[in-house]
């Protein structure tokens, strides 16, 4: 018999699988910015074997420069504590040349994030690290489609 675990993570990837922009018929685009490189692999791993593009930064300054490379991302996917430039600081400066990025916080501090960031903002949330795969791959969904799978 299979675990409400096991099950919610089948659901999930199946439609995580299924990531597509509906104009682009291009997986959806992620940006992935943690300094910890235990977390970073394991995110690309999830999300990566989920169907999603995914692209991995080391800091902000490592983000901005993979956004001048690459384009457009579907999503941020970031830390909040970083050395040199705040989650939320890195959010504003990629939102200067796409005001519609979605941003989804991975922290395990959220009470830091509300001293720097008072309230979300649209297109905005959170989940508390550590997280379970389909924890990760649940808030993503929500946070690019506004949908739970």
């Amino acid at each position: 018999m299979k675990t409400i675990a096991a099950s919610l993570l089948q659901a999930v990837t199946r439609r995580a699988t299924d990531c597509s922009t509906p104009a682009s018929d291009q997986p959806m685009s992620i940006l992935i910015v943690d300094d910890e490189e235990g977390v970073r692999r394991y995110v690309d791993r999830v999300l990566s074997g989920a169907g999603y593009r995914t692209t991995i930064a080391i800091d902000g300054a490592d983000a901005i420069a993979a956004s001048a490379r690459e384009g457009r991302f579907d999503l941020l996917l970031t830390d909040v504590a970083m050395p040199k430039m705040t989650g939320a600081e890195l959010a504003r400066r990629l939102r200067l040349n796409d005001p519609d990025l979605k941003v989804l916080y991975l922290t395990g501090c959220s009470d830091q994030l509300f001293e720097e960031k008072a309230t979300l903002w649209h297109q905005e949330a959170f989940l508390e690290k550590p997280c379970t795969a389909a924890g990760l791959l649940q808030a993503v969904s929500l946070a690019v489609t506004g949908k739970m799978t």
